[in-house]
């Protein structure tokens, strides 16, 4: 499996296009907010020759869904998102309204992801966590044969996802963290939803927020 990360919007809000051989692809928390940021996705999607057919969010905070509803135009695709969630992305319209920023109207879900099911695209299988704390339904998505985990904004590289938002607890994402994702070896790379990569070896000895 290949990753490709696109940074986007007014939060630096990473993107993720995950493919294979297969060429078929998976979108997760499309943030694209402007035409040039769309583009910038679709011209990589076509210069890959790759075939779209999973949108999926690892939570609904307004940065993460602001491409939601070009993906899901564009590609004919329908939104998978964990159910804890669908509050926060039905109250999407009035977080932009708060920020002054646009906002295409995200679709709803087609499908509810749950803890321990799996998504897949081409020949590749992810499996699906649920780690709350940072928002209720907040999911990793982590494919095992590459030891990568698509995070959000649970863990970060030396932080972790902030937890004064409605939904947010820091009790919830501390256990989530060490119950979900300090279980993996230390190689596993975790992909955030904002800032670079980072390892679950190095955040289990030395994140500030949450030691193993």
């Amino acid at each position: 499996m290949k990753l490709h990360k696109f940074t986007f919007n007014y939060f630096s809000e990473n993107t993720y296009v995950l493919y294979d051989e297969t060429r078929e692809c998976a979108i997760i928390d499309p943030g694209c907010c402007n035409t040039l940021e769309e583009e910038e996705l679709k011209n990589y999607i076509s210069s890959q020759n790759l075939k779209p057919v999973l949108l999926l969010n690892t939570h609904c905070h307004i940065d993460h869904i602001l491409g939601n509803k070009f993906v899901a135009e564009k590609y004919d695709l329908g939104l998978q998102i964990h159910k804890y969630d669908l509050p926060v992305l039905n109250a999407g319209t009035e977080v932009a309204n708060r920020y002054g920023i646009p906002y295409g109207l995200s679709p709803l879900p087609i499908n509810f992801l749950e803890d321990g099911d799996k998504s897949t695209f081409g020949n590749t299988t992810l499996d699906i966590v649920l780690a709350p704390g940072h928002s209720p339904g907040s999911i990793c998505f982590i494919h095992h044969n590459t030891q990568i985990v698509i995070g959000g904004d649970v863990l970060f590289q030396g932080s972790i996802g902030r937890t004064d938002l409605p939904g947010g607890d820091f009790n919830t994402l501390a256990t989530s963290i060490k119950t979900k994702l300090y279980t993996l070896k230390d190689d596993y790379i975790v992909y955030s939803g904002h800032g670079e990569e980072t390892t679950i070896g190095v955040e289990k000895l030395s994140n500030p927020y949450v030691k193993a």
